[in-house]
């Protein structure tokens, strides 16, 4: 056996019978050779951990738009966290750590700049719709590498798009994801409240604390905590009835203090025009999109779509400098 095939029979030995098993993988959607060293879901990580989108998260909106410090969170700092997360949860519950680092690492490749503004903003003009969870997807199956796309495992692409509330992932490491990530952003989000003034641990209602802790560190430990106790031995990831009641209450709070906070969110409509303009402008202009998108659009990809792809691939910081560079006047230097 190859060095791949052992750690294939050391999960098969190890792992939960819960678990994805990496030689168990429905495969990809362009056959390829296995590789000799990694298993598929590690391989998928790798994959991700080097494309482009994924540099591109450190640049991106969290929450809050352009904040004046250096400690806020950003797409990528998010997702690191939904990933150390997640793989805390999947070693405990001895599933396979590879297919959750894959998925949380590449569940957001999709969002826009701006954060959820850029993304309501694009929802609304684009014909298609725009959904991130969605756009991730196509971000690993067709954006990246010029348009070959990342070719990744069913699983991982599945883990991907069923992230969010309203999916559910066919595997117990997709469903791992989908919960940590809603751990990841109520802890982060309310610490990144908490340090721009808009809340304080006090703010939390006692009927919340009373059930999963008083502070950010002690809800996050025992969130994780529950998980793992509720669904050890399982063939599901749920959290125990008192606590899931708890985060949907602590994630109601969220949203009325912070996610609609008119000081937090006052630059959103900013951003949301910022957005749309982009969009409307580039639907005139395509010879300007980069080559890799006019390439797309030439292989037959509606135009509204490859328009939404570039704009949505931007980063904050670049999409203002497109605004800027388009719409405002430069100074005249004799």
């Amino acid at each position: 056996m190859n060095i791949r095939e052992n750690l294939e029979q050391l999960e098969q030995d190890n792992l939960s019978p819960y678990a994805a098993h990496s030689r168990d993988s429905r495969g990809r959607l362009h056959p390829e050779e296995q590789c000799d060293i990694r298993p598929v879901y590690q391989r998928d990580r790798d994959r991700i951990l080097h494309c482009k989108a994924f540099r591109r998260l450190k640049d991106k909106t969290q929450v809050f738009l352009s904040p004046e410090g250096d400690h806020y969170r950003t797409r990528l700092t998010h997702t690191l966290e939904v990933s150390q997360n997640a793989r805390t949860i999947a070693k405990a519950l001895q599933m396979n750590e590879d297919l959750v680092e894959a998925i949380a690492l590449g569940h957001d490749l999709g969002h826009t700049p701006f954060g959820h503004a850029g993304e309501r903003a694009l929802n609304a003009v684009c014909p298609y719709g725009f959904k991130h969870n969605e756009q991730s997807v196509r971000t690993v199956d067709i954006l990246e590498k010029g348009g070959q796309g990342l070719n990744l495992t069913y699983e991982v692409r599945d883990g991907i798009l069923n992230h969010q509330t309203a999916g559910m992932p066919m595997t117990l490491e997709g469903r791992i994801v989908r919960l940590s990530d809603k751990i990841a952003y109520i802890h982060h989000d309310m610490d990144d409240a908490i340090r721009a003034g808009i809340l304080t641990e006090a703010d939390v209602p006692r009927e919340i604390g009373e059930v999963i802790g008083f502070t950010t560190g002690e809800r996050l430990d025992h969130f994780i905590h529950d998980i793992v106790s509720t669904s050890y031995g399982k063939d599901d990831i749920m959290m125990s009835s008192p606590v899931a009641e708890a985060m949907k209450k602590l994630r109601a709070f969220m949203f009325e203090r912070v996610y609609k906070n008119k000081e937090a969110k006052s630059e959103e409509g900013k951003a949301e025009m910022l957005v749309q303009t982009l969009y409307s402008y580039y639907r005139h202009h395509l010879e300007l999109l980069s080559e890799d998108m006019i390439g797309l659009i030439n292989r037959g990809e509606p135009e509204e779509r490859v328009v939404c792809d570039y704009i949505g691939a931007m980063t904050d910081r670049f999409a203002i400098a497109k605004y800027e560079e388009i719409y405002i006047p430069r100074s005249w230097h004799i």
